[in-house]
């Protein structure tokens, strides 16, 4: 009977145990998340980290690289070539991104309103353009807007007229169009998947209280949008101001010196460290237009849940 009593109260009890295990440190979770924790050290955190490290640094011809602190942000603050691709990129995001949008909140509606022939058709081929990658996207459209051999060619031989695709006051919404043709659909499903949320029984009871399809678009459909349209806009402002891959292969394609090396900043940014051995001031110029594209994004965002909370 004591020896039973000595083995029982040798055995520690269940709540001692978990109050062991309580100050005990669990790392299986670290342990999960250790191989993208290192992948994004090593691909996100350190190329920044660089970048504003040689960005108070500057080339010399002798002396080699000498520290100069904030002297290369002074003189992109100073450059005309900058503010000039930043206004361009600018007014090519307060165009087209809203046309975009537009055009892929419509196609969703037009998806989830289940009157659309060949849905399934219709939505694989709004996507596609966004499968196909930007530079042979930018090739196509590039031979669509040839004057001399492409499709824009060949309806002003069968027309009579004289349309450029390619001239300096067209250019932006040529590659605006492009742009567009290739995230559209994207944005378009992201859209559709939001509607998808909607239960049908809301519809079921708008219609039985006798609400029109617009009424049921505008009082249901279109609120559950806000949200995603929240997402679709950051995404598509933060795409527009990295702008880089169909201006530079349209600069060989258009014909004088209309697309600059500096028409973009991602391009002005390129050619200077590239092309112009002035890596430094290109970082100093990449960390600018990241914290101007975060600083609108981030009203953005404000904005939106502002909205929201009403």
């Amino acid at each position: 009977m004591a020896s039973a009593q000595a083995s029982s109260a040798a055995v520690p009890t269940g709540s001692s145990v978990a109050r062991e295990n309580r100050h005990k440190p669990d790392w299986r979770g670290w342990k999960f998340m250790a191989p993208f924790a290192v992948v994004f050290v090593f691909v996100f955190i350190i190329p920044i980290v660089y970048a504003i490290y040689i960005s108070f640094f500057k080339k010399q011809m002798i002396g080699g690289t000498k520290f100069v602190g904030v002297e290369n942000y002074l003189r992109l603050f100073g450059d005309a070539q900058f503010w000039s691709s930043v206004g361009r990129v600018a007014l090519f995001t307060c165009v087209q991104v809203p046309i975009m949008l537009f055009l892929s909140a419509l196609m969703a509606l037009a998806l989830d309103s289940m009157k659309l022939h060949g849905t399934k058709f219709f939505r694989i081929s709004t996507f596609l353009p966004y499968a196909v990658p930007a530079v042979v996207s930018t090739l196509i459209w590039g031979f669509v807007y040839g004057a001399k051999y492409g499709l824009v060619g060949s309806l002003n031989g069968a027309l009579g007229t004289n349309l450029d695709m390619f001239a300096p006051s067209v250019l932006l919404a040529s590659i605006g169009n492009i742009v567009t043709w290739e995230f559209t659909g994207y944005n378009m499903l992201i859209f559709y998947s939001s509607l998808s949320t909607i239960p049908h029984s809301l519809y079921e009871a708008a219609s039985i209280d006798g609400a029109s399809e617009w009424q049921i678009v505008k009082s249901i459909k279109l609120p559950e949008l806000r949200g995603s349209l929240a997402i679709t806009v950051i995404f598509s402002i933060i795409g527009s101001f990295q702008l880089f891959n169909e201006p530079s292969i349209l600069q060989n394609m258009v014909p004088g010196n209309a697309i600059t090396t500096y028409y973009t900043p991602n391009m002005y940014a390129y050619n200077l460290s590239f092309s112009g051995n002035q890596s430094n001031y290109a970082a100093a110029l990449a960390i600018t237009m990241a914290v101007i594209t975060m600083a609108i994004a981030y009203a953005v965002q404000l904005n939106s849940m502002k909205e929201q909370m009403k």
